[in-house]
């Protein structure tokens, strides 16, 4: 796995190709704790609601681009703060990953990466039921890697999941899911395939 530096580095190089003209956006904050060789991802789970398309979902903290938000990014840290009173600077900030659309709903989504020497007091709002601290090895086992099958708006479609958490959580997917692959990727620790089936 690579380190802290080595981390910063990658996302240093990288030039994020953007979405810039979608109808909808949204940003959300991929933030890592931890020592050097044992670094943590935060993963929250979304409360249950029924107006909201990610209810009970494993994601990052992050939501909707309002107007009044000068930048993606600073929507993304609004956010982290209203959902999980972190308050991200600029010292934090390791940079950004390329932009995605969703697969369903006609939303761009932007993901800015951030780094917390320590674990922050997280004090979570109504959006939100749970929080854990994931370590990046967890992410590249195999046996959390498989696929699942999922029917919506009555077409039947197979999708790559990860189990993080335990069985009494959901797993990791979708939207999520193919922005911990393209992170992963860019660190060059692409996600494990070997219990996805053909």
């Amino acid at each position: 796995m690579p380190n802290l530096e080595q981390i910063k580095s990658f996302l240093a190089d990288h030039q994020p190709v953007t979405i810039e003209k979608a109808s909808k956006q949204a940003a959300v904050a991929l933030i890592l704790s931890g020592v050097e060789n044992d670094l943590e991802m935060l993963m929250l789970r979304r409360a249950e609601h029924q107006d909201d398309p990610w209810s009970g979902d494993l994601g990052f903290p992050g939501g909707k681009i309002d107007p009044d938000d000068h930048s993606a990014r600073a929507a993304a840290e609004r956010e982290t703060i209203e959902e999980t009173g972190i308050r991200l600077n600029e010292t934090d900030y390791l940079g950004r990953l390329d932009d995605i659309s969703g697969a369903y709903l006609p939303v761009s989504i932007a993901c800015f990466v951030f780094y917390l020497p320590t674990r922050p007091q997280i004090v979570l709002n109504r959006e939100v039921s749970h929080y854990w601290w994931v370590p990046l090895h967890r992410f590249l086992e195999p046996d959390r890697h498989r696929d699942v099958a999922f029917t919506y708006r009555q077409q039947h479609r197979t999708h790559p999941v990860i189990d993080l958490v335990d069985p009494e959580h959901p797993f990791l997917w979708g939207i999520t899911y193919r922005l911990t692959e393209s992170f992963f990727r860019l660190i060059e620790r692409p996600l494990p395939v070997e219990n996805r089936s053909e």
